[in-house]
């Protein structure tokens, strides 16, 4: 029998509702304000954290093989089926933003829209589906 932690899961997956829209808004009304480039640099930063925790949970839950990256994080939950293959490029190259958001934030260019932002709007909540779909698939 496996444990997985769905409460730790549920409480990250109910923040991409928010997180999305955000985007969402971000990306209709771009306009390169500095109030909007710290918004967008946050909802990225968020959404990295978000499908990175809740891997990281599937793949300790599952005993799943050891990721070694946040990008394996992506890749391993993408072999299990968390979400759908299509999807996995687009979440691959969000968590390789990571770094630059965390460690490099004073390179990051606040004025321009990042092309995540809008394809993240609507790929976050088919994510948040789909992992809750796998987990009543599977548990």
């Amino acid at each position: 029998m496996y444990y997985v932690n769905r409460g730790q899961i549920a409480v990250r997956l109910d923040a991409v509702p928010a997180i999305a829209a955000t985007l969402q808004s971000l990306s209709e009304g771009w306009q390169g304000t500095m109030l909007e480039g710290l918004a967008q640099e946050r909802a990225l930063h968020l959404a990295i954290e978000i499908v990175t925790d809740v891997g990281s949970y599937l793949i300790d839950g599952f005993i799943m093989r050891d990721a070694s990256s946040y990008e394996d994080i992506i890749e391993i939950t993408g072999e299990a089926g968390a979400f759908p293959q299509n999807m996995q490029p687009a979440l691959i190259e969000l968590v390789k933003l990571r770094k630059p958001l965390v460690q490099e934030y004073f390179h990051w260019s606040r004025s321009e829209l990042h092309p995540l932002t809008e394809s993240l709007a609507a790929i976050l909540p088919v994510y948040k589906q789909s992992v809750e779909q796998y987990l009543e698939r599977e548990l």
